[in-house]
């Protein structure tokens, strides 16, 4: 499982209310509120982002309100992967279970600037910045995880464990 795209880089502490402002939580479609993903940090972004394009921040990246609906935007837009130095942990386990691929790599973080080419082997943990020809080695989750992410999230990883009961 790979994703390649543009970078889109962004600072510490981006919070949830930056990921999808409150404001907008008053419809449960995944495709509206993607609509407004990242809009009080970056404007430009929902129009930018493509299909496997990454976002690369810094440390404690979706810190604030426990709401789903922040990893879900990432990935409705098409975000194929989010790096950062460090997650909150309640973005990281709800990207887990919405199927958002994640990885956490401070040097990468650190490095990959915006616009750049990057490639993600999510089996190794190897990210490619293509741009400069440089890799590094994040940690591959293992491969129960991979599963939920292949499946697009932990509920549909589940119905499709029982499919093959």
């Amino acid at each position: 499982m790979n994703t390649k795209g543009k970078a889109f880089r962004y600072p510490d502490n981006v919070d949830t209310d930056v990921i999808i402002p409150a404001r907008y939580l008053n419809t449960s479609d995944a495709r509206e509120l993607a609509l407004h993903c990242m809009e009080d940090i970056d404007r430009e972004f929902v129009k930018r982002v493509q299909p496997g394009d990454v976002i690369v921040a810094g440390w404690n990246f979706g810190c604030g309100s426990s709401r789903e609906h922040a990893p879900l935007v990432i990935k409705t837009c098409g975000t194929g992967c989010v790096i950062a130095k460090s997650f909150a942990r309640i973005f990281y386990r709800n990207a887990i279970n919405i199927g958002l691929p994640i990885l956490e790599c401070e040097q990468a973080a650190q490095e990959i600037e915006a616009g750049h080419e990057v490639t993600v082997d999510f089996d190794t943990g190897i990210i490619t910045d293509v741009t400069t020809g440089k890799s590094y080695q994040a940690q591959p989750f293992p491969p129960f995880i991979q599963n939920i992410i292949r499946s697009g999230g932990l509920l549909n990883s589940l119905r499709e464990g029982s499919a093959n009961d």
